[in-house]
C-alpha cells in the first residue's frame, strides 16, 4: 500500500498519495508503435475533457533543475467520495508530443494505490505527476481511470523555454525530447567521452551532505537533489580522468563514503552510504561537548585541505551553507599548511535571503586561497562550472 502523508486543513483533510510507479511505454520493436488500448486512445484524441471521475487537474509548468533539463508534470485533487471503499487504483497515462516532432509520441504510465476510505469522508487527494523535457513546445494529452473504467481527462499545451541565461548551459536532454520523471536520484551515471589530448585532470571532491544549520536532523530532498545533480555535473566534464571523493555528514560527525582515484562516481554506491545515515539520533558524549561538530570540521579541512602527496589537480568542494555555533580556528588550519592546488567551493544556498551569511566553511576559505562560488540557480550552477574548468585548464 502507498504510503499517505496526511494535512489537517480547515473543515477537511488533504490526503496526498505518491506515485507508486511511472512507467515508458515503449514499442516491443524498433520502428513499431507503441501499442495502446483504444479505450484509451479514444478519450487522448478527444478535444473535449472527461468528468466521469470529478477530479481537477493542473498542469504543473515547466522549470528549469541542477539537472540541465526541464521539469513538468500535473497535480489532481480528487474528492474524497470519489474514492470511498476497501481501496482503488487508479492509473494515469500521459502522451507528450513535441509540436516540432508531431511524429515523436511519448506516453508515461503513473500508477496510485488508494488505501481504503470510509464512506462519508471529507477532504481531497492530491496525486503528483513529474516528468523531464528539453527546449521546445509540447501537446500533453493525460487522462485517469479508477477500477470502474471511470476516467477524467484533460489537454493542454506547454512550452519549455530556455532564457538567455541558460542558453549557454549543457542540456542534458535535447530539444523535443521527453523523458520519464528521476527514479532515483543515485542512479549510476552513463560513461563519459573523455578529451583525448591535452591535459588529464584529477580532482578531490569533498562533499557536504549535512543541513544548513545542524540542529536539523535531515537534509531536504530537494537539497539532496542539487547537491548530487552538481556532483553529475563535475562528473561530466571531459577533462577529468580521476576523481577522489570524500563525503562526510556533521550531524554524525564522520565521513560517510571515501573513493580514491576512480574513474567515474559511484552514485549508486554513495547513495547508500547517504541512506544509511542514522539521523535524528544523538550520541550522548556529543551532547556533552557543544562544539564537536566545529573540531570534526577541523580535523576534516586539515586533512583534505593540507599538503597533498601526491597532489590532485583541484580540490572542489560542494555542498549546502553550513552554519556552526564556533567558528573554526583558523590558526590550526595556518598551522597545518595547505595544498598547492586550486580549491574551489560550490556552495549551495537555496534561501540567499534566509542565510545570507558567509557560512564555516567559506569563512576560512582565504586560507587555502580557495575561491567560493555562491550557487542558488542553475544558471549560477553553470558559470560556475565555466570558469572553474576554464581556470584548470590553464596552465600552471
Amino acid at each position: 500500500m502507498a504510503t499517505q502523508w496526511i494535512r489537517s486543513l480547515p473543515a477537511v483533510v488533504l490526503w496526498c498519495l505518491p506515485v507508486w510507479s511511472q512507467t515508458e511505454l515503449r514499442p516491443s520493436r524498433p520502428g513499431d508503435v507503441v501499442r495502446i488500448l483504444n479505450t484509451d486512445l479514444a478519450v487522448l484524441e478527444t478535444p473535449e475533457s472527461r468528468t466521469d471521475l470529478d477530479c481537477e487537474v493542473s498542469p504543473i509548468k515547466p522549470d528549469f533543475g541542477f539537472d540541465f533539463r526541464f521539469h513538468a508534470g500535473y497535480q489532481v485533487r480528487i474528492p474524497l467520495r470519489e474514492l470511498t471503499g476497501e481501496g482503488n487504483q487508479l492509473r494515469v497515462l500521459v502522451r507528450v508530443t513535441p509540436l516540432d516532432r508531431p511524429d515523436s509520441l511519448h506516453y508515461l504510465v503513473d500508477r496510485f494505490t488508494v488505501p481504503p476510505i470510509e464512506e462519508g469522508a471529507k477532504g481531497e487527494a492530491m496525486l503528483p505527476g513529474e516528468y523531464t523535457l528539453g527546449p521546445g513546445r509540447y501537446q500533453v494529452d493525460w487522462l485517469m481511470r479508477d477500477r470502474s473504467e471511470r476516467v477524467c481527462s484533460s489537454h493542454w499545451v506547454m512550452e519549455a523555454r530556455l532564457d538567455d541565461e541558460h542558453r549557454d548551459l549543457p542540456l542534458t536532454l535535447p530539444p523535443d525530447t521527453v523523458d520519464q520523471r528521476p527514479q532515483d536520484i543515485f542512479r549510476g551515471q552513463s560513461p563519459v567521452e573523455r578529451v583525448a589530448l591535452g591535459q588529464r585532470l584529477h580532482v578531490r571532491l569533498l562533499v557536504n551532505f549535512s543541513p544548513t544549520d545542524p540542529r536539523d536532523s535531515t537534509l531536504k530532498p530537494w537539497d539532496v537533489d542539487a547537491i548530487v545533480s552538481i556532483l553529475r555535473s563535475i562528473a561530466r566534464e571531459p577533462h577529468i580522468y580521476h576523481f577522489s571523493l570524500v563525503a562526510f555528514n556533521i550531524h554524525e560527525e564522520s565521513v560517510i563514503y571515501r573513493a580514491h582515484r576512480v574513474s567515474q562516481i559511484d552514485f549508486p554506491a554513495l547513495g547508500e552510504a547517504v541512506s544509511a545515515l542514522r539521523l535524528g539520533r544523538i550520541d550522548y558524549r556529543r551532547l556533552e561537548d557543544p562544539h564537536s561538530a566545529t573540531r570534526f570540521l577541523t580535523s576534516l579541512l586539515v586533512e583534505q585541505l593540507g599538503p597533498q602527496q601526491p597532489e590532485p589537480d583541484a580540490i572542489i568542494i560542494v555542498g549546502p551553507k553550513l552554519m556552526l555555533d564556533k567558528n573554526i580556528p583558523q590558526q590550526a588550519l595556518k598551522e597545518a599548511g595547505r595544498a598547492k592546488c586550486p580549491v574551489f567551493y560550490l556552495n549551495y544556498n537555496s534561501n540567499p535571503r534566509g542565510s545570507p551569511w558567509r557560512d564555516a566553511i567559506g569563512a576560512v576559505l582565504k586560507i587555502y586561497r580557495g575561491l567560493e562560488y555562491s550557487i542558488t540557480f542553475p544558471r549560477d550552477l553553470g558559470a560556475a562550472l565555466t570558469d572553474m574548468v576554464s581556470r584548470l585548464r590553464e596552465p600552471h
